[in-house]
């Protein structure tokens, strides 16, 4: 073999030498023409690497550059364009990124860097060269997604921090106003179209939407939701028992996912496309659930149900201390021994009665009840006999009065009632009923019958002729027809008229 004198391949042809070069660069370089009146381009030289990256003939290209612009991604080919029309007429040079397709068959990042250089004939011709940027692109999407993931992390945190703060400052009697709040905050950051909560009977075969907040335009389900049968949602009552058991999410990524039933059709009838339930659970019980629905086609995040369950867990404590101060009060305003309201309760009921005639001119009527003799009752059988007595009576006066009515025991064996929006005659009847319903009722206590009848006083707040500061003065005047009732002989009423037995 002979050895070569050092000066390189015999073949000197300048194209070949750069064509050598051309394919030591990881990129394509070429040489763009552009007619002046751009109806015609092609490409003076572009580098072999075309083809092994995007499937194109050199070759092709130097007769007519059409192929070149059948690869880039259709949703950047204006932009392409564009910049070519922008380089044109302003000599700039051209820098674009766009997607082309490459010989696998997806879409990748390029960017072209190319001078552009007009030509004698009002032609333009550009020198550059375009390469892969894909490995860049992902590590900005992905630095992107981080970014976003971060700014959503802290964004999330923020509204549980605020909703955490509203429910730590919970004011009584405003529970129903914070979850409200909750609903509507969760479903506009979440960009749901409803957020609600769900309360389940006893036996989780009853539940009854307490709570709902819509997006705009969407129609409120609420008023059709109250006292909802489920025991024929065979379906939904399996995901219960695994909320109540097992304190699972129940997920429905699609309708299509639901068997046929009675739930399907009636998702389908609500417009849901998806949907989240998550349980509810106060003093460890599950006592309903909270959800959102989608009524659009939509990824979910891989930790929605998580992020739920945190919103979950707020509204549980906020429930179980409402239930808890709400207990505490009914302890504080109602008597222990016959569940009847107590004096603390009685007493502002008054005042705003008082208030309603001032405002209103709605009159009211108070009748005091007095057991007769019930010291006797209590000497003879003891306090459990007399506690015995209160009991059923304050059962006769609940059977006897309506739901509007304030019923409460005032002291010992004193029991108050206010009506309000009763004419004065019809009063006395009731009144007269529950005497009647006493006297008549077997008080019989470890086999022996107790003898005892009630005496009651009644006053409207008509009576005083103005109207006074406090109740003080009618509970007086009621209290002193008590007298006269016990006076007449116990076991009747005294009214404005006097007395009255039936």
């Amino acid at each position: 073999m002979t050895k070569q004198s050092g000066q390189g391949p015999h073949n000197t042809d300048s194209e070949y030498f750069f064509r050598k070069l051309a394919s030591g660069i990881p990129g394509v370089l070429f040489t763009y023409w552009l007619s002046a009146d751009s109806e015609l381009h092609r490409y003076l030289f572009v580098s072999d690497q075309v083809q092994s990256l995007l499937g194109l003939d050199p070759a092709d290209l130097r007769k007519k550059a059409g192929a070149m612009f059948s690869v880039i991604h259709p949703e950047d080919i204006s932009g392409v364009s564009a910049s070519i029309d922008g380089s044109v007429k302003t000599l700039m040079p051209w820098r674009y990124q766009a997607r082309l397709k490459v010989v696998a068959g997806h879409y990748e990042w390029f960017e072209v860097h190319a001078t552009p250089e007009r030509q004698a004939d009002g032609s333009t011709a550009w020198y550059g060269q375009f390469y892969s940027i894909q490995h860049y692109k992902e590590l900005e999407f992905t630095l992107r997604e981080r970014e976003a993931e971060s700014a959503f992390q802290a964004d999330f945190q923020k509204v549980i921090a605020s909703l955490s703060t509203e429910f730590i400052n919970l004011s009584f009697g405003t529970i129903d106003q914070c979850i409200s709040e909750l609903l509507r905050t969760i479903g506009s950051f979440f960009a749901v179209d409803r957020a609600y909560v769900y309360e389940f009977s006893s036996d989780y075969r009853v539940m009854d939407n307490t709570h709902e907040w819509c997006s705009p335009g969407v129609p409120s389900l609420i008023d059709t939701q109250h006292d909802v049968q489920t025991e024929d949602f065979e379906w939904w009552q399996t995901k219960v028992r695994e909320m109540v058991s097992g304190n699972r999410v129940v997920f429905v990524e699609a309708l299509e996912q639901l068997p046929d039933g009675p739930e399907r059709t009636l998702l389908e009838q609500q417009s849901v496309c998806s949907m989240f339930c998550v349980p509810i659970r106060v003093r460890g019980v599950v006592t309903g659930f909270f959800g959102v629905d989608s009524l659009r086609e939509r990824a979910w995040r891989e930790d929605q149900a998580d992020l739920l369950i945190i919103v979950s867990g707020l509204l549980s404590g906020a429930l179980e201390r409402h239930r808890l101060e709400s207990e505490l009060l009914n302890q504080s305003i109602r008597d222990p021994l016959t569940t009847l309201h107590n004096r603390r309760y009685l007493m502002p009921r008054l005042n705003e009665m008082l208030s309603r005639v001032s405002r209103y001119g709605e009159h009211f009527t108070i009748a005091i009840f007095d057991l007769d003799r019930f010291k006797q009752i209590n000497d003879s059988r003891g306090h459990l006999g007399g506690d015995f007595c209160l009991r059923r009576f304050a059962d006769i006066l609940l059977e006897q009065t309506r739901e509007t009515d304030v019923v409460a025991r005032y002291g010992g064996e004193e029991f108050v009632v206010a009506f309000s929006g009763v004419m004065e005659a019809d009063v006395r009847d009731t009144v007269s009923r529950i005497i009647c319903s006493v006297r008549d009722y077997d008080f019989v206590f470890e086999g022996h019958t107790l003898p005892l009848t009630v005496s009651a006083g009644i006053a409207a707040i008509g009576e005083l002729g103005g109207i006074p500061a406090s109740p003080d003065p009618l509970i007086q005047l009621a209290d002193q027809r008590v007298y006269y009732a016990k006076q007449a002989g116990r076991d009747c009423l005294v009214d404005a008229s006097g007395v009255s037995r039936r």
